[in-house]
């Protein structure tokens, strides 16, 4: 298992934060990453909401697993390449005055053996490139172009 964590801070309040992340089907607005998004389920928001993500070639479904409104976000990421057992993104809001710390989790699960950890550093490595540029692009949603 492996864990991947970045750090953000943002000068806008949880509940700002919060709504665009909860905007679960639209995260292919702030995320440069992401070059299409959509719900897969008719549930919008909340555990078991879906969305399908389109990444470069790769089409991913996302199943919220944990939704604390303000709070956390958690969901499992499906359609991983098949040395891959599992991958869970959670994000987490810490909120201070009308700013928000913004940590994003990535945990990678490809077996425990020596040569599948050497796989999990690599992913991970990936992940939190991924990472970085969600962080940077809600960041920048939410500061540079929120009006």
């Amino acid at each position: 298992m492996a864990l991947v964590v970045e750090q953000l801070s943002f000068s806008r309040s949880p509940d700002v934060v919060w709504a665009a992340l909860a905007d679960f089907g639209g995260i292919s607005r702030w995320a440069p990453n992401v070059d299409h998004s959509c719900l897969t389920t008719e549930q919008r928001d909340g555990i078991g909401a879906v969305r399908r993500v389109q990444v470069g070639r790769n089409a991913l479904l996302e199943r919220v697993v944990e939704w604390d409104p303000g709070h956390q976000l958690s969901y499992a990421i499906e359609g991983m390449p098949a040395v891959v057992r599992s991958v869970t993104n959670t994000w987490r809001l810490e909120g201070s005055g009308g700013s928000t710390r913004v940590t994003l989790s990535s945990r990678v699960d490809v077996g425990p053996r020596p040569p599948q950890q050497v796989i999990a550093r690599v992913v991970g490595r990936v992940l939190a490139k991924a990472s970085r540029e969600m962080l940077a692009g809600l960041k920048h949603h939410l500061e540079e172009t929120a009006t």
